[in-house]
């Protein structure tokens, strides 16, 4: 393993350069590369901590969520381990310091670690072997070379004593550098000493950024190009310094302005072509940490408390809306968390289907976990809401210990308003985060004391979501007759709240129950009830996972093409449903299926694409599921 760490201050370029340099050396990693921000400086403290990071390394290398162990240190293991045999280059952008980079360094021969950082990270040097490279400003020659690159060698040669004054004000950062240039380009026939004049008077205006590291220069550079922007797209710049970041949508844009999306589309393009901001993926907004600082400044000196605090609201009801309408197609019920309506301007996102919800929670998790953290006073409902939407996605997603980092936050901000609804669903999360984490105490205690809250408001919907989690943790724990207890209960409560989806979930556990206690006709009757259910309710997760369970017991009972029909069925809806590792151990029990009916070309063609499918998924050789594969394919052919 190499270690290369590139430091520098901000603006320098040095996320550019890393990443330029990835770029042209990826023939050497044909891997593949993993890339995170770890945004360790941050201006509103989102820093991303290693849990996170490595988590989404395992998403990255196609992890299932319930192969994923708890623990901080067990996760590593697994990364490190996935990476054994493969040449990758990892890139961790933005590091604070050697601690929150050192769990995320592949360890693996063949692999290479990329960092970057403000801080010289002599401590990687020392204990990691890594190299050091420190990248400082650009000369004024080098300088001058970058503008002749973006305005021409004829326009700069024209005005020496101008273009000598722009380097200058730009202090040789290539951040400030690309702003001017924006601008200039954008009026071609005007003198490049008008606009220099211009940034001087600009200079003289402002003081120092804080902490004495980035001149007064840059800050007037920042300055300059604003005073360019028209007053649309000036006010959008200055409230997206709102949002936590770490990027946001068009949607999410509209709502901090309290606009329609479609008039903040060219506002959006203004701001980019002037490098005020980046689309770094197709659709996605982010800011640079300067720039965010500056745009700050600017909404706090501008914009006064009732405008800031209305373009807050709009953007929490934006997100609280749209997860709270991904999460009833995600996850059908009949009685979502309510929440009030929210504000005209809002933009709540529409979802068509079961695939565009999810990847809208997908690719706004992030956003939504630092709303939760970083929750302005005032806004206490919208954070126990929040996390208490996110719930499903989150435990399904394999994020327990966000879930549980929210849960904490939920249940302070329900207390804070004293609602018992807000208490009830936050005991709820931290007991299902506990639970996955493997703490099945106090597991238990949260989710008791969500029965008892959910009971005090008549919620049948959380005592029987509750009840559920129960049911599952106890059967975990081998207790197989309190599980069935807790099944039936949920089943109670599903019904009395009219939750088609519910009642199949909780019909499921009952028959999968059953029929591990040897009672595989009634466990058949229940499953199939459930089926039906989960059909009418467009639950397709839940048609995956009770096919799944009449496959198992369809063979139990010797009817083996019946078990092969529903585990094809299971198969295909998890495939559609992403939860690949799932869809691999489903393909092992269709194979079982064929050969138990004496379709012995069928299993071994299962099996194999099953086997493949456990190589794309990076599970190691030891895996249960990787192991029975690689026995039952035999001397047949291995992917």
């Amino acid at each position: 393993m190499v270690i290369s760490a590139v430091s520098g201050m901000a603006g320098v370029g040095k996320t550019a350069l890393a990443v330029h340099w990835a770029r042209r050396v990826e023939s050497a990693f044909p891997d593949g590369q993993l890339y995170v921000n770890l945004r360790g400086f941050d201006p509103q403290g989102a820093v991303v901590q290693p849990t996170e990071a490595v988590r989404g390394f395992l998403d990255a290398l196609g992890v299932r969520p319930e192969r994923v162990p708890p623990g901080l240190e067990a996760q590593v293991g697994l990364y490190r381990s996935l990476l054994t045999g493969r040449r990758m280059m990892v890139v961790l952008d933005n590091a604070r310091d050697e601690e929150q980079v050192r769990p995320l360094l592949p360890g693996a021969v063949g692999c290479m670690a990329l960092v970057t950082s403000r801080n010289r990270l002599t401590g990687l040097a020392a204990t990691e072997g890594a190299h050091l490279l420190a990248v400082d400003p650009l000369t004024p020659a080098a300088a001058r070379d970058v503008l002749a690159e973006r305005l021409g060698a004829g326009r700069v040669a024209a005005e020496p004593a101008a273009v000598a004054d722009v380097v200058t004000w730009c202090a040789g950062l290539p951040l400030a550098l690309a702003v001017v240039s924006a601008r200039a380009a954008a009026q071609p026939h005007r003198p490049l000493g008008t606009l220099a004049e211009e940034l001087r008077e600009a200079g003289g205006r402002l003081d120092a950024l804080d902490g004495g590291e980035e001149s007064s220069q840059v800050r007037a550079v920042f300055s300059w190009s604003y005073s360019a922007l028209s007053p649309a797209a000036a006010r959008l710049f200055r409230l997206l310094a709102l949002h936590p970041g770490p990027d946001l949508d068009q949607r999410a844009a509209a709502a901090l302005a309290g606009t329609p999306p479609e008039r903040v589309r060219p506002l959006l393009a203004e701001l980019t072509s002037g490098h005020l901001l980046v689309e770094h993926a197709p659709g996605r907004y982010a800011f640079h940490d300067l720039l965010r600082v500056y745009a700050g400044e600017l909404v706090t000196a501008y914009d006064d408390e009732w405008e800031r605090r209305s373009a807050v609201h709009r953007m929490m009801d934006h997100y609280l809306h749209s997860a709270r309408a991904a999460d009833v197609l995600v996850t059908p019920q009949p009685n979502p968390v309510e929440s009030p309506a929210p504000r005209p301007g809002a933009n709540v996102v529409g979802f068509e289907d079961y695939g565009g919800a999810l990847a809208w929670l997908v690719a706004e998790h992030p956003v939504l976990l630092a709303l939760v953290r970083q929750a302005r006073p005032g806004f206490d409902a919208h954070v126990w809401r929040l996390v208490t939407v996110l719930t499903t996605f989150l435990d399904r997603h394999g994020y327990w210990q966000a879930l549980l980092t929210a849960g904490h936050r939920a249940l302070a901000a329900a207390e804070r308003q004293g609602d018992l609804a807000g208490r009830a669903g936050a005991h709820r999360g931290l007991g299902l985060a506990l639970d996955r984490l493997k703490c099945p105490e106090p597991a238990r205690e949260h989710y008791l004391r969500a029965l008892e809250l959910f009971a005090a408001v008549g919620s049948d919907a959380g005592q029987a979501r509750t009840h559920q989690h129960l049911s599952r943790m106890s059967g975990v724990q081998g207790n197989a007759e309190l599980a069935l207890e807790h099944a039936y209960r949920s089943l109670e409560h599903y019904r009395a709240a009219g939750d088609r989806a519910g009642q199949a979930a909780a019909l499921n556990h009952i028959g999968w129950r059953q029929a591990h206690l040897g009672d595989h006709l009634r466990a058949l009757g229940h499953c199939e009830q459930a089926l039906e259910l989960a059909q009418a309710a467009g639950d397709v997760d839940g048609q995956a996972h009770i096919s799944d369970s009449l496959g198992y017991i369809h063979h139990q009972l010797g009817g083996y093409q019946q078990a092969v029909d529903r585990y094809r069925q299971a198969a295909q809806l998890f495939h559609a449903t992403g939860e690949r590792h799932s869809e691999a151990a489903c393909l092992t029990c269709l194979g079982d299926s064929h050969r138990s009916a004496g379709q012995h070309d069928a299993a071994h063609e299962v099996w194999t694409r099953a086997l493949a499918l456990t190589t794309e998924l990076g599970l190691p050789d030891d895996d249960p599921i990787r192991a029975g594969l690689r026995e039952r394919v035999g001397d047949g052919p291995l992917p």
